[in-house]
C-alpha cells in the first residue's frame, strides 16, 4: 500500500468531518434566505459544537451503558459511511469495503442504537420517536438498496468505487433507469436525513418529530456528538448521490495535481445541492406523519420501476 494513497485518505476522513457541519449550515442559511430572513450564518453548526462540548452532561438516574455509549458509536458508524464513499478520489485503502449492501448495514446498525437509547430512559417521547424511525427505515431501506441495485446491474458491481468508475469514464449517456432512481433516491434521502416533507429539524412539536424525539434526553457532549453525527449522515447521503449520478470530478487516489480541481468541483456540488436541499423545503410542505408510508412506497415503487426499466429495455 503506498503512502500516497494512504494520505489521501487521511485527507479524506478529515476532510469529510470538517465539511460536514459547514454543509448544514449552507442548508440551513439558503433556507433562511428563501424565507426572507438574515440566518444565523454558515458557521453556527460548528459554534453549535464547540459550546455543546463545553458544557456538562446530564443524564438520566436510569441510564444505561447503551444510553452513554450511543452517541459515540452513532457518530463512528456515520464518520465510516462518509469516509467510505469516493468523494474526492477512488482507489483508497478502504475501497475494498465500500460495497453499497455495507453502507446500508452501516446505516442500519446506527439507527437501531439510536432507537434503542431513545427506548432506554422509558420517556413518551423516546419511544415514539424510535417506533416513528423504525417505521420510515422500515420503508426507505428497500427503495435505497433497488437504487442501488439499478446502478450496480449498470456496473455489474456492488462496489461503490467501481460504479463511480464505470459511469464516469462511460462518457455522458443518459439511462432512463437512472432518471427514476434519482427520484426514489431523493425521497430517501429526505427520509432518511429527517427533511422537510418527511420531518422538519427545526421544531419540537411532540405531534410530528421522528428523529429529534429520540434525542430529548442527550445534552452536553453526547448531543454535540449526535447532532455532529446528523450532519455526517446528511454528507454521506448526499455525497453517495453524487457517486451513483454525478460521478465527475472524482479524482484516483495518488494523483495530487487533480486534487485541486477535485476539491473545487465536490465544493461546487456540495453548494448546488445544498441550495436545491433549502429550496424544496421552503416549497415543501411538512407531511402527516400517517402519509409518510405512502411517500417513501412510492419512493421504492420508482425504485423497482427503474431496475424494471434497466432489465426490460436495457437503458
Amino acid at each position: 500500500m503506498k503512502t500516497s494513497t494512504l494520505l489521501f485518505q487521511f485527507l479524506q476522513n478529515g476532510l469529510v468531518l470538517l465539511v460536514a457541519p459547514l454543509l448544514l449550515g449552507w442548508v440551513n442559511q439558503c433556507r433562511a434566505w428563501l424565507q426572507n430572513r438574515s440566518g444565523a450564518g454558515l458557521l453556527q453548526p460548528y459554534r453549535l459544537l464547540f459550546k455543546l462540548f463545553h458544557k456538562d452532561a446530564v443524564l438520566a438516574d436510569n441510564a444505561s451503558v447503551l444510553f452513554r455509549s450511543t452517541p459515540y458509536i452513532l457518530f463512528g458508524c456515520m464518520w465510516l459511511a462518509a469516509a467510505l464513499v469516493p468523494v474526492v478520489a477512488t482507489d483508497l485503502p478502504l475501497s475494498a469495503a465500500v460495497d453499497v449492501i455495507a453502507l446500508v448495514g452501516i446505516f442500519a446498525l446506527a439507527r437501531v442504537f439510536i432507537a434503542l437509547a431513545g427506548m432506554d430512559i422509558g420517556t413518551a417521547f423516546g419511544s415514539m420517536g424510535a417506533r416513528r424511525e423504525m417505521l420510515v427505515s422500515f420503508l426507505a431501506e428497500p427503495a435505497l438498496l433497488m437504487v442501488f441495485f439499478t446502478a450496480a446491474s449498470i456496473s455489474a458491481s456492488t462496489s461503490l468505487t467501481t460504479i463511480v468508475e464505470t459511469l464516469a469514464h462511460r462518457g455522458f449517456v443518459i439511462y432512463p433507469s437512472m432518471a427514476f432512481a434519482g427520484v426514489a433516491f431523493l425521497m430517501v434521502l429526505l427520509a432518511e436525513n429527517a427533511r422537510i416533507p418527511v420531518d422538519n429539524p427545526a421544531t419540537h412539536l411532540e405531534l410530528t418529530m421522528i428523529h429529534e424525539a429520540m434525542t430529548l434526553e442527550y445534552s452536553a457532549r453526547h448531543l454535540a456528538l449526535i447532532e455532529w453525527a446528523s450532519s455526517l449522515k446528511l454528507l454521506a447521503y448526499i455525497t453517495i448521490g453524487f457517486a451513483l449520478f454525478l460521478p465527475f470530478g472524482i479524482t484516483k487516489a495518488g494523483n495530487w495535481a487533480a486534487l485541486p480541481l477535485a476539491v473545487a468541483a465536490l465544493a461546487l456540488k456540495l453548494a448546488a445541492a445544498g441550495a436545491g436541499l433549502a429550496l424544496l423545503e421552503a416549497l415543501s410542505a411538512k407531511q402527516r406523519v400517517f402519509r409518510v408510508p405512502e411517500f417513501l412506497g412510492t419512493a421504492f415503487l420508482l425504485a423497482v420501476l427503474a431496475i424494471l426499466i434497466h432489465y426490460l429495455l436495457g437503458a
